[in-house]
């Protein structure tokens, strides 16, 4: 049943310190602020550093800083600490594999002793044009096929896999409207645990939102696919799924989506430029429609009506 709106939710931002914020996670951290902080809630800051390799020295401490150099402000974190913590996923390692371990009695996930290259070759259509959204061939998830596969690759550690139930997955959403996807048995089994010994973002993001009492959950409408795979381990987990708010991602002037692998624009190159921080805000917030072009306001200014039915993005920034 959906809450009645608006009420006090518990929101949060999730970043991972593999470099600097550009400026489509400045975007959408302002809007998971605003969802939150518009109805009164709180809003927590949770940092996703689970891989390793990645995690850049500094990223964390200018991610702070950018985002209060930006006017938003949480009440729970890694720097703060709070009453649900620790709020790095690094040491909540003890609770992902907790969790495995329940989904693992209860039948719900199995080890997978496939390969990318498994994956790819059998998603191959017969005439050798490999599908674009190709789901898993659902090997391993037959006891026997799982037991050829292990006894065939005695070198490699397992992944583990969520054993996906058969059903149409439907929820609103507070920007996209209702949605309604097909999950199918085998095809849709996704890795919830990686053959590295790390927990997968589905199952890490899932454990972490549902114990943080995260409510509503407001991010880029690029993961909106991942939502009705999320909702099947809420509810698995008897964990009542939070509300939904897919908003637009920010795009450069090519049409592609911003991301820090190709060095998209950040704070630095506005503060270079000499932007204000009520400069950025209102240019963030004039590409989603909410104030006029060129209008200067901070993070704070937009709370007052702030509406999701408003969010219509615009080109450019």
């Amino acid at each position: 049943m959906q809450r009645p709106t608006p009420y006090p939710s518990r929101g949060r931002f999730a970043p991972s310190p593999s470099g600097p914020l550009h400026l489509g996670n400045l975007r959408t951290a302002l809007l998971a602020w605003l969802f939150a902080r518009a109805g009164g809630g709180s809003f927590v800051l949770r940092l996703e550093d689970l891989d390793r390799p990645r995690v850049r020295p500094g990223a964390f401490e200018g991610i702070l800083h950018d985002l209060r150099w930006l006017g938003i402000d949480w009440d729970e974190g890694p720097d703060i600490g709070g009453p649900s913590g620790p709020y790095r996923q690094s040491d909540r390692l003890p609770l992902y594999r907790e969790h495995l371990r329940r989904l693992l009695e209860l039948g719900l996930a199995y080890p997978c002793y496939c390969s990318r290259a498994d994956s790819a070759i059998a998603a191959s259509a017969p005439n050798g044009l490999l599908k674009e959204h190709a789901g898993y061939t659902g090997a391993c998830r037959d006891p026997e096929r799982r037991a050829r596969r292990r006894q065939s690759r005695p070198d490699r550690e397992p992944a583990y896999r969520f054993a996906i139930a058969s059903m149409d997955q439907e929820f609103v959403d507070a920007v996209a409207g209702p949605c309604r996807f097909r999950l199918t048995a085998g095809q849709d089994d996704f890795v919830i645990w990686r053959a590295t010994g790390t927990p997968a973002y589905q199952l890490a993001v899932v454990v972490d939102d549902a114990l943080m009492g995260i409510d509503q959950v407001a991010r880029g409408d690029d993961l909106l696919d991942s939502t009705p795979r999320q909702v099947a381990l809420y509810q698995a987990f008897g964990y009542q799924a939070p509300e939904w708010a897919h908003v637009p991602i920010l795009r450069d002037s090519t049409g592609a989506r911003m991301a820090k692998r190709n060095a998209s624009e950040g704070l630095d190159v506005a503060r270079a430029r000499g932007w204000r921080p009520e400069q950025l805000v209102g240019a963030l917030a004039a590409s989603l429609g909410l104030v006029p072009n060129g209008a200067a306001c901070t993070a704070a200014d937009l709370l007052p009506g702030f509406n999701a039915a408003k969010l219509v993005p615009q080109p450019g920034l």
